[in-house]
């Protein structure tokens, strides 16, 4: 019999989970912990809207705190699970309680990875991921100076994005050869490489960071070759590592993640994973993989909740992502890796198109640019496993709803 559930982490997994487990009947305890202050809230905000400040704390928060309270999830808030004691089925919290459980679920998911290099610790040195980290970048969109950002990822084009629209003068360092590299084609990414030189971005592809420079704060960024850039701040976006020491520690099955199956259960049949802490079996796909993603996090919470009082929910929805920089949203659905073919529909130059990605004449991922109808075609045919010929994909006077 589970009658008491407790919940590690109060993101976008941790709450989906303690929403869908009453809305499917569940009447047992639920605890949830997080280490932050706040109730859980949205994230993606944190580097576009919310930055910018035109999105109130109160317009982030997935619900409101009376539903919690109607809903009779105790949150533990500011509070830190330290331990996870399998034998005794408790979870031990750095305010020195413990809560006893029949079924647990871990959603820690996946903090930013930390810099390694001289002056990495200097004050004006970033991270994003918090509120509190979101709330510290704020005041710099309104000082004068220079910000460096150190990776082409989302969360870092995003960033420079809203700086820019905000006047600031802007340089992105990338060590690879494009932006994006390790998410997107090279079409995707010479659009938006294209798109943040167009609005002044002094973006270096190919740049090795040295170090930072100051005494207590930080006013320079050295690159290999000598140059340093003279800046008021820097912002670290080098991707997410999932956040593991809880699971480590507990003895469970760890492999880039905490490794969970099908039904979103880990190697301890009373602990469960989801969100972007968990490595799962992709059925679709049919490889394991790890996915930081707010589409995700909700989809595999869903599974988890019902999982742990009794089901035997499958987990295999089709991945999306999203991201906006300046007038432009981008949306992806599927993933491109081990695809044998690329069509290109629409021109980068109109600020609107898609990139099909196929494999043996079928869709397995769509990157669409201000293209909303691609995207859209593209879940359906993309779950459908129609066949698809590039020439007509790449024709834009084909009806793409002809095709499938």
């Amino acid at each position: 019999m589970i009658e008491k559930i407790v919940i590690i982490g109060a993101g976008q997994a941790g709450a989906q989970a303690a929403v869908s487990l009453r809305h499917g009947g569940y009447k047992g305890a639920i605890t949830m912990i997080g280490a932050e202050a706040a109730p859980p809230y949205q994230r993606p905000p944190l580097s576009k809207a919310y930055l910018k400040g035109d999105l109130d704390e109160h317009r982030l928060y997935l619900r409101g705190a009376e539903f919690y309270e109607a809903q009779s999830v105790a949150l533990h808030l500011g509070m830190r699970a330290t331990a996870i004691d399998r034998a005794a089925k408790t979870v031990i919290t750095d305010s020195g309680e413990s809560f006893s459980y029949d079924a647990l679920l871990i959603a820690t998911g996946a903090p930013p990875r930390q810099i390694a290099c001289p002056g990495a610790g200097l004050d004006g040195v970033h991270y994003l991921r918090t509120l509190a980290d979101s709330e510290r970048l704020r005041p710099l969109l309104m000082a004068p100076g220079r910000i460096v950002i150190v990776g082409a990822g989302y969360i870092g084009l995003e960033v420079a994005a809203v700086a820019r629209q905000e006047g600031r003068a802007v340089t992105v360092l990338e060590m690879a050869p494009r932006v994006l590299a390790r998410v997107a084609s090279e079409p995707v990414s010479a659009f938006y490489e294209n798109l943040h030189r167009s609005a002044g971005v002094d973006l270096r592809l190919g740049a090795a960071l040295e170090g930072f420079e100051g005494e207590k704060r930080i006013d320079g960024v050295r690159l290999g070759g000598g140059e340093t850039i003279d800046c008021i701040a820097a912002l670290v976006g080098i991707g997410a590592a999932p956040e593991l020491t809880l699971a480590k520690e507990a003895g469970l099955a760890i492999d880039n993640g905490i490794v969970v199956d099908e039904h979103a259960r880990t190697s301890d049949p009373q602990i469960f994973a989801a969100g972007d802490c968990a490595n799962f079996p992709s059925p679709r796909y049919g490889r394991r993989m790890r996915l930081e993603s707010v589409p995700n996090a909700i989809e595999q919470a869903k599974a988890a909740a019902a999982n742990m009082v009794g089901g035997a929910v499958v987990y295999d929805a089709l991945p999306w992502f999203w991201s906006d920089q300046y007038d432009v949203k981008l949306q992806t659905v599927g993933l491109s890796e081990g695809y044998d073919e690329l069509v290109v529909r629409g021109d980068p130059a109109e600020k609107k198109f898609g990139v099909w990605y196929l494999k043996d004449g079928k869709a397995l991922a769509v990157d669409a640019i201000n293209d909303p109808a691609s995207f859209a075609m593209g879940k359906k045919l993309i779950a459908s496993g129609a066949a698809l010929y590039a020439k007509q994909l790449g024709d834009v006077s084909v009806d793409l709803r002809t095709l499938g």
